[in-house]
C-alpha cells in the first residue's frame, strides 16, 4: 500500500486531471459514460458485467483525483 501513496504523492497532479479530462469523461457526446453509468446504478439498472467494468473503468481516473487532492490536503497540513 506504501508504494501506491508514494506513487500518488510523486505523480503531478496534472497528470490526474489529463486522466479525468480523457479516460473519466469520455466520450463527450451524446453524455459522458461516467454520467451514464452512475445514472444507471442509482436507478438499479447497472447489472450487465460490462457495464459494471464500464463504469469501474470510467470512474478509476476520477477516484485517483480525488485521492491526489486528499493527499495533497494532508501532506499540506503537516499529519503525515
Amino acid at each position: 500500500m506504501k508504494a501506491s501513496v508514494r506513487w500518488v504523492d510523486r505523480a503531478p497532479l496534472w497528470l490526474f486531471a489529463l486522466l479525468v479530462a480523457t479516460l473519466g469523461l469520455a466520450p463527450w457526446t451524446p453524455e459522458p459514460h461516467v454520467a451514464e453509468k452512475l445514472r444507471w446504478l442509482f436507478a438499479g439498472e447497472l447489472n450487465r458485467p460490462r457495464d459494471i467494468l464500464d463504469l469501474v473503468l470510467h470512474a478509476t481516473p476520477w477516484l485517483l483525483m480525488a485521492f491526489k487532492l486528499y493527499r495533497n490536503s494532508v501532506v499540506e497540513k503537516g499529519t503525515v
